[in-house]
């Protein structure tokens, strides 16, 4: 079984406008679409759609957990949450066709040392149902930074696979545990070195440094260009298809959830890297955000072109 860890887990609100939003006016939402949202979440709903089990964890409290958890329910979807006594916050996405998609993200509750220890003790349980973790998102307020890295060092007591895909010093101080794999974009790696990337090789380059630290596998995307998959001795390149993409928010996720499938299945790099990337542009072609057609994401799979880069050029041939 795959367990995606979503500590900020939120509901989000998709408001769908027909016309261009006129600041200080009363505007009318055409639709509205609410779903069980954090990036976990989004994890947890694509494993689903790839037929393998999942669990769903982290923290939900008050009436937006309850209707986190019903969500959840409608989408088939197992979960086990710590509770909490604050309110599970909510996130809105406008969409309009003028500025495409804003985003207001609410900060979420204040957790107590007390949820904390609960949630540390139910975790431990949860652990030895799985073979597969993921951790995914922000650190709500109360909980320490170095959180994802206790997580992580619980998971690999227990030997069982992790994946970390975080920011700042979350991500920082969950690197100094070795998760299995870790999926940090190029501002993410900016901001960890205090550096700017500006080159496909220089990405490579800074995840062979991530690598070194003890990573098996470093993830890198880059977005309509495909992805990477840095290891110790082996770096490889994946191109997708070229695409109108609908909508990209969750693509990340899903190449996340893909990645958790993938080595539940025990596939090769290649194969695993291929995979993750038909399923993430899969996702960029649904207007839904963690989700995919299966037929369309077996038509691109057949597309996408795997290769290998020469040791130290950085160069794919």
């Amino acid at each position: 079984m795959i367990t995606t860890v979503t500590l900020n887990a939120s509901i989000d609100k998709a408001y769908y406008m027909d016309e261009a939003i006129c600041n200080g006016e009363v505007m009318r939402v055409s639709r509205c679409r609410n779903s069980a949202g954090g990036k976990g979440l989004n994890v947890a709903r694509v494993i689903k759609l790839c037929h393998e089990d999942v669990l769903a964890t982290g923290l939900v409290g008050g009436y937006n957990g309850q209707y986190l958890e019903s969500l959840l329910s409608t989408d088939g979807i197992a979960y086990q949450f710590g509770h909490v006594s604050g309110e599970t916050r909510s996130c809105i996405n406008i969409l309009d066709p003028q500025y495409g998609s804003t985003e207001y993200l609410e900060p979420g509750c204040v957790i107590t040392p007390e949820e904390e220890k609960c949630f540390i003790e139910l975790f431990q349980d949860i652990i030895k149902k799985s073979d597969i973790v993921t951790i995914s998102g922000s650190v709500p307020k109360g909980l320490p930074c170095n959180i994802y890295q206790r997580l992580i060092q619980m998971i690999k007591n227990e030997h069982k696979k992790v994946i970390l895909d975080s920011s700042g010093e979350s991500l920082k101080e969950g690197l100094l545990a070795k998760p299995t794999m870790v999926k940090p974009n190029k501002n993410e790696m900016e901001n960890l070195f205090g550096i700017e990337i500006n080159t496909v090789e220089e990405v490579i380059q800074y995840a062979q440094e991530i690598a070194k630290m003890g990573i098996q596998y470093v993830v890198v995307s880059l977005g309509a260009d495909g992805a990477v998959l840095v290891m110790k001795d082996q770096v490889l390149r994946a191109r997708p298809p070229v695409i109108k993409p609908v909508n990209t928010v969750g693509c990340g996720d899903s190449m996340v959830a893909a990645f958790a499938v993938a080595l539940q299945r025990k596939y090769t790099p290649k194969e695993a890297l291929a995979f993750a990337i038909a399923i993430a542009t899969a996702n960029a072609l649904s207007p839904e955000t963690g989700s995919f057609e299966e037929t369309q994401c077996l038509e691109i799979l057949q597309q996408v072109k795997v290769k290998e880069c020469e040791k130290g050029e950085y160069v794919c041939h």
